[in-house]
């Protein structure tokens, strides 16, 4: 893929709230700056100001700006234009004709409605597209539920259709893939569980909202150490066979090895 976030855990920061933007930038992989959900509307043009005061390193942010169409989305640009910032998320992205909204820029869209669900194919193919990332409270929101859990604790069928839907669809056009937040911030056990399975399944980060999970995630995405030593005894064996052969007791093809090399190639990345 053309853009891979620089760590696993990208952590959210409330736009209005620069006391805390270093504080964030030393703990997380990157920063999402957040002039949407994160702050009060009445807050936003202070927001916006201290987006523009405050600056940390481009390559480790993000600025996620608000829905196109809404009244702060030019504002926000207005914001973004007075920044050396390049990364943008765009929140609530239903359509590629609003990625092209941001043509210039490199887009994170965010597909939290039924509609950006549904369209987030479309949405990966943009040229500004680097990345899909979904959200289950505001995809909810839109489905007009009331609750994206079961009574275990786990994500519903249609949460659960949303996030495979916007992994396939960033990975078949070589898009970037963030999986949701976690917001039982007690709750780190769910969240380790869920990060394994967002590493285990093709997604590249997770976002956190808060900065003790900032941990949780970057151990989840870690190969352990019998991964790393069976990927190291498969590209080792390679060399010696030709085609298809056995190791471990297990058929060893080109999908395999490709796996094979994908945990050396993370851990590499997380050592970085």
């Amino acid at each position: 893929m053309s853009w891979t976030p620089l760590g696993p855990a990208l952590l959210f920061c409330p736009a209005d709230r620069p006391d805390r933007f270093a504080k964030a930038a030393a703990v997380a992989d990157m920063v999402i700056l957040d002039l949407e959900d994160g702050v009060n509307a009445g807050d936003r043009v202070v927001a916006r100001r201290a987006v523009i005061d405050n600056l940390l390193d481009p390559q480790r942010t993000i600025l996620r700006v608000n829905p196109v169409g809404s009244a702060d989305f030019a504002l926000d640009l207005e914001a973004l234009d007075q920044t050396p910032y390049s990364l943008v998320m765009l929140a609530k992205t239903e359509s590629s004709v609003q990625v092209d909204a941001l043509a210039g820029r490199e887009v994170i869209a965010l597909c939290e409605t039924a509609a950006g669900v549904l369209e987030s194919s479309s949405i990966a193919a943009a040229a500004s597209t680097i990345a899909l990332m979904w959200g289950a409270e505001d995809l909810l929101a839109s489905l007009g539920g009331r609750s994206s859990r079961n009574e275990r604790g786990q994500y519903r069928d249609f949460a659960r259709f949303a996030r495979s839907q916007v992994l396939l669809s960033a990975r078949a056009h070589d898009r970037a893939a963030i999986d949701a937040v976690h917001l039982d911030i007690a709750d780190i056990e769910g969240l380790g569980e869920e990060a394994r399975d967002a590493a285990a399944s093709g997604f590249c980060a997770t976002a956190c909202i808060h900065p003790s999970q900032v941990d949780v995630v970057r151990a989840a995405y870690r190969p352990t150490d019998d991964e790393i030593a069976w990927a190291s005894g498969v590209i080792r064996a390679a060399t010696n066979e030709g085609g298809v052969f056995r190791y471990e007791g297990r058929m060893i093809d080109a999908p395999l090895l490709r796996h094979a090399e994908k945990i050396l190639t993370s851990v590499g990345r997380l050592d970085d």
